[in-house]
């Protein structure tokens, strides 16, 4: 009797999660999508046959949890990541503790791969909370189990996006878009590019202990983005940069509401590049050509424009 492989997914149904599980399944893994909201997993049990995509309420704050979901795994992959700090789950909490726990059940249960998803910017001196932590993640990471792979990917989009689908929205509905940190350079990447680029380390010799910095073909600063998109969807629109000190005071209200919608670690972020460093591997070593935002937005952003 033939024993399936088993691949775990902590943070699975998420964005990026749900094609990282894709590409996982199609490659005969049998996938645990860990998630604190199991209906969400659960939707994703079509893009694989019966029975092989696995939902498991687990939480990165319940490290207990976790141990079922990466028992008997071959490969283990963690996306879990949090833009804004809410109650018990803080940067801290999420990015170093939560990523160590994962790399130390995963090297415990004699887990031959993981792969762990940063971000580009994260550094010890980051301008902001959540870029240290995400240094600080990493090094825990890579403390707990030497052999995991890190990925920094830039900004991903793709048709569920809260990123090309906010500056959409907004140049549907509103005369002005505004656009914080409208100089900062960003090096988008296509949210299929990156689940492909981890499925590769996945299936692939000799990653252990590397760090990959995933992004797309292009660099554009923010309010180029904002440009285009708003091209994209046939809008004519004042696309406004909004004044670094306006914009701190504004987050400075909203990261009080309970949606968080910006917050001011989120403009400390803003102040610097999101680029991959120049050296640093990517997808063209892994033999993928990244797809540029002219070639996929207007795919998916369609249904924002005049008719």
């Amino acid at each position: 009797m033939t024993t399936r492989k088993v691949a775990a997914v902590i943070g699975g149904s998420g964005f990026l999660g749900r094609h990282v599980v894709r590409r996982l399944a199609d490659d005969g893994y049998v996938v645990r999508v860990a998630a604190r909201r199991t209906d969400r997993a659960a939707s994703l049990r079509p893009l694989g046959d019966v029975g092989q995509i696995v939902p498991l309420g687990a939480s990165i704050l319940d490290h207990a949890s976790l141990i079922p979901v990466v028992e008997g795994a071959q490969v283990v992959v963690n996306l879990v990541g949090i833009l804004a700090e809410r109650g018990p789950a803080t940067f801290q909490a999420v990015h170093v503790e939560g990523a160590e726990q994962v790399a130390r059940l995963a090297a415990s249960a004699g887990v031959a791969k993981l792969v762990h998803v940063s971000a580009i910017g994260a550094a010890p001196d980051s301008r902001s909370a959540y870029g240290r932590s995400k240094a600080a993640g990493e090094e825990a990471v890579l403390r707990a189990m030497p052999e995991a792979t890190i990925v920094r990917p830039s900004i991903l989009f793709g048709a569920e996006d809260h990123f090309t689908n906010l500056f959409a929205t907004l140049a549907r509905f509103s005369p002005v878009v505004p656009v914080y940190g409208a100089r900062t350079r960003l090096q988008p990447v296509h949210v299929a590019d990156v689940a492909e680029g981890i499925r590769r380390l996945l299936a692939g010799e000799g990653y252990a202990g590397a760090v990959f910095e995933f992004g797309g073909p292009a660099i554009r600063t923010m309010e180029e983005i904002a440009r285009l998109i708003v091209a994209v969807v046939g809008r004519r629109r004042l696309v406004v940069a909004v004044p670094p000190a306006l914009a701190w005071w504004q987050a400075m209200w909203l990261e009080r509401l309970p949606g968080k919608m910006l917050t001011r670690d989120q403009l400390a972020m803003l102040a610097s590049d999101n680029v991959a460093a120049d050296g640093a591997p990517g997808l063209e070593q892994l033999g993928i050509r990244p797809a540029s935002m002219e070639l996929i937005v207007p795919s998916y952003l369609g249904g924002y424009k005049i008719t």
